[in-house]
């Protein structure tokens, strides 16, 4: 199901097919520097966490992480999306890309047209967590009008919590 287009890119469900790139997106050290969490080491972990948290999210709540496919080669090169979380009880916006993506606008054009969808599946204001240090994705989440609104604790970790009324 498609959620959204941009000029370059489309927001969509995942599918089964895209199931190595879940694997990559949890696996690559470089990716994961700021994400709390073990490196994946098998593509059996990428499939669990689709069927146990994505479809389930989908499930659940209407909404969950998205596939980011690129228009012009048609691989799916990250996600974006909204994700309940239950610590907070409330939805945030979260992003991961592969490396050779970084740097290009692209982490921009789907959070600013993931967050212009989360009306229509009834969410009206999203926070972004993230973790100390990661300078680039505060820089991405101020850039697309989120505000800093304290610093907390998730999943062990430190994060700065950013938020945005919708």
């Amino acid at each position: 199901m498609i959620i959204a287009e941009t000029d370059r890119l489309i927001l969509r469900q995942f599918e089964a097919k895209d199931i190595h790139t879940l694997f990559l997106l949890n696996s690559i050290p470089e990716i994961l520097t700021y994400i709390p969490g073990e490196p994946m080491t098998s593509v059996d972990q990428a499939e669990q966490i689709l069927s146990d948290i994505i479809i389930a999210n989908y499930e659940e709540f209407g909404y969950g992480r998205w596939a980011v496919e690129h228009k012009a080669d048609k691989k799916v090169i990250g996600f974006c999306g909204p994700k309940y979380i239950t610590e907070f009880r409330e939805v945030e916006l979260g992003y991961r890309y592969l490396p050779e993506y970084w740097g290009q606008g692209y982490g921009f054009e789907a959070g600013k047209s993931a967050l212009e969808s989360f009306p229509d599946f009834g969410v009206h204001e999203a926070i972004a967590l993230i973790l100390l240090g990661n300078k680039g994705s505060e820089n991405l989440v101020k850039k697309l009008g989120m505000e800093h609104r304290n610093r907390d604790r998730f999943m062990g970790h430190k994060v700065n919590v950013f938020h945005k009324h919708l």
